[in-house]
């Protein structure tokens, strides 16, 4: 177990004061057996109301109604967690679940069908042909983390300021793309073989915290990866970016069906366009002194 403190800053600047509308928020981490959330600040600037919901897959959204006007815009919320990061070797598959393919139980399919579905088209069978290059084994695990890992060591990482994630398909003829894009792209190839996958974003922990001397790709940012869905084990967390297995590293604060439903700022000013300037994001995941793992 970890104590872990997690600081994550969004400014937004802009070149003269707007006003702003409604702005949903997708900070707070989700609580579980793994995650236990201990304490929260979000402050918001210029002054706003805050208000909490539930979205419909469960996240916590808190609601800002900001009432005047502006040059900046800042979100910045610091948060304390214990993490119980469960190894991916450490989780059991079901015995008929252990080699491809597979079908789930008759039960969990009206619960699992829309994250089974692929959702992205493929009219070239492009990814279709390229998720085959790991069917020479038929055991599940081996052909997830097969993938996993060559999403991470045959596709550059790039950092993308703006929002949204590239289609499976156009990742794979760049070669490149950002954590979102291969979040999505490990999602639709183990929904072409069947499996239930789902997007997460939230925090990356990297306890060197030293990317450019091989450390962990994402940190220092908000993070993206996905979940499939593995009966016995349940919903088993895969980082492509760095061939992640696992939760050891991963902090979840959101899951959805689409990368499109998982952002962790949306909203609105009222101005024109050219009076955006920039927007700027920092995230510091930091082990609390005092508090070494359990």
């Amino acid at each position: 177990m970890d104590t872990l403190s997690i600081r994550h800053r969004t400014v937004y600047t802009y070149r003269r004061p707007v006003t702003f509308g409604e702005h949903q928020l997708m900070f707070r981490p989700r609580d579980s057996h793994d995650l236990r959330h201990l304490s929260s600040q979000l402050m918001v600037w210029p002054p706003a109301s805050i208000r909490w919901r539930h979205d419909v897959f469960g996240n916590s959204i808190a609601v800002a109604t900001i009432n005047e006007a502006g040059e900046q815009l800042v979100f910045e919320s610091i948060v304390v967690v214990e993490h119980y990061g469960v190894p991916g070797a450490a989780l059991p598959i079901e015995t008929f679940a252990r080699k491809l393919p597979f079908t789930y139980a008759f039960e969990e399919i009206p619960d699992l069908r829309q994250s089974i579905e692929r959702h992205y088209p493929d009219p070239e069978h492009k990814l279709d042909g390229w998720v085959r290059r790991f069917l020479s084994d038929d055991e599940t695990w081996n052909v997830l983390v097969a993938i996993n890992g060559a999403i991470q060591h045959e596709f550059a990482y790039a950092e993308r300021v703006e929002e949204g994630a590239q289609a499976p398909v156009e990742t794979l003829n760049r070669g490149s793309g950002t954590c979102r894009d291969f979040a999505l792209l490990m999602m639709e190839a183990a929904r072409t073989l069947g499996m239930a996958a789902r997007f997460v974003t939230g925090y990356l922990f990297d306890p060197g915290q030293t990317p450019r001397a091989g450390g962990l790709r994402g940190a220092g940012a908000t993070h993206a990866w996905t979940q499939i869905y593995l009966p016995g084990a349940g919903w088993v967390e895969f980082d492509p970016t760095n061939g992640l297995v696992g939760g050891a590293n991963l902090i979840r604060v959101g899951v959805t069906r689409d990368p499109s439903q998982a952002l962790p700022v949306q909203g609105t000013y009222y101005g024109a366009a050219e009076d955006f300037i920039e927007m700027k994001v920092e995230v510091d995941v930091d082990r609390i002194a005092g508090a070494p793992p359990a």
